[in-house]
């Protein structure tokens, strides 16, 4: 929780110490998740802990900050809730195969193709269609990951078929989970934990089918101080992931989508830095220049999604959008000769949606009154 009105160095410094937060939780959850899977090869396990990290965490979250609680009409619980949940369910267990395949920082590479997947889907979904800037975007993110995989020395085809999956999924929640957020009105975290929870459903069988039924048979059940040392590393997993969605989440709500991309692009350079160091997987100069290509082409992207949803805001594409310009002269002049916008104009940034490897979060303010003259924002 924020409060509304800070000091410009203060909030400089909340939002850097939150980014530190942010790169060191995200990198540490991939190296943990690394290591548990080295000596303990069950994804599906993995996943079961990222998902009721979110079950378990996120509901006390949400009442502390008082998110509201938003009606859902039964169609889009048929329709889009349940296949969100089984995409999430999907996703989670795919990228963690991936991550036990092959190297952190192949897999975050891979992962890096999401802006392709995105403008693919939603030209087929949607029809939407995207600005040049945008289609030149992606060129330096296909170069890159064509160079890194050619280049990879620990390459396995089930690794990056399994990241590729993963991609795809976590791209069709972004698409879906915005439609819904726009159509709903519900807070993404509060729709994060709805998929979440469906989510369980779908992990718990395949857990019980997978990763259990393979333990019985091939696991040592004798080394119980192993047990306890790959349990607590389990639990510090999920507690990483859970983190990561509510810091992202907070960074968002403080900087401008633009600046978040940078953020976000600077926290997976962080993640495969980190993870070389740390683990010491085998790397090529031209491997390492391929995965940075990558991730380049992600920010620039992102700047040209940016560019083109302020243009689109910017101009007016209904007759209803019209008559609110029109109206604007004549609204009450401020007295450094400026027009002010009404509050619910959607001509404002006030919310914008901005495309993650978790979830599609949606930049919008909820208020809290704890007393006359405290207002908070979450």
């Amino acid at each position: 929780m924020a409060a509304v009105d800070r000091p410009p160095v203060k909030e400089g410094v909340r939002i850097a110490l939150l980014c530190v937060c942010w790169y060191t939780v995200s990198s540490g959850g991939n190296i943990v998740n690394k290591i548990i899977l080295n000596g303990f090869p069950y994804p599906v396990t993995v996943s079961l802990f990222h998902i009721f990290s979110i079950v378990i965490f996120l509901p006390p979250l949400l009442q502390a900050w008082g998110v509201p609680k938003t009606e859902i009409p039964s169609t889009y619980f048929r329709w889009y809730l349940l296949p969100l949940a089984f995409g999430k369910y999907f996703a989670s267990v795919s990228a963690h195969f991936s991550i036990w395949k092959v190297p952190v920082s192949y897999a975050h590479t891979v992962k890096a193709t999401m802006p392709i997947w995105v403008v693919l889907l939603s030209r087929i979904i949607m029809k939407e269609k995207q600005t040049t800037k945008v289609y030149v975007s992606l060129i330096p993110i296909i170069g890159g990951v064509l160079l890194a995989t050619a280049t990879e020395l620990s390459f396995d085809v089930s690794g990056l078929i399994s990241a590729l999956a993963a991609t795809l999924c976590f791209s069709l929640q972004n698409i879906f989970s915005k439609k819904v957020l726009r159509d709903t009105k519900i807070h993404h975290l509060r729709l994060l934990n709805i998929l979440g929870f469906y989510a369980v459903f779908f992990m718990v069988p395949t857990w019980v089918l997978v990763d259990l039924s393979a333990f019985l048979v091939d696991g040592d059940l004798t080394d119980m101080s192993g047990w306890t040392s790959t349990f607590l590393l389990l639990l510090v997993s999920g507690f990483c992931n859970f983190a990561q969605n509510v810091i992202a989440f907070s960074v968002l709500n403080l900087i401008s989508p633009l600046s978040y991309a940078v953020a976000n692009a600077t926290k997976r350079i962080m993640v495969i830095s980190i993870s070389l160091l740390l683990l010491r997987n085998p790397v090529t100069s031209t491997n390492i220049m391929g995965m940075m290509t990558a991730i380049v082409g992600v920010f620039l992207y992102n700047k040209a999604k940016y560019d083109a949803n302020k243009e689109k805001r910017l101009l007016p594409s209904t007759k209803q959008d019209m008559m609110s310009f029109d109206n604007l002269g004549l609204e009450k002049t401020q007295p450094n000769g400026s027009v002010p916008f009404s509050q619910g104009s959607e001509l404002q940034y006030g919310r914008s949606n901005v495309l993650t490897d978790h979830f599609q979060y949606s930049r919008q303010a909820y208020t809290m009154n704890y007393g006359p003259n405290h207002q908070y924002v979450v």
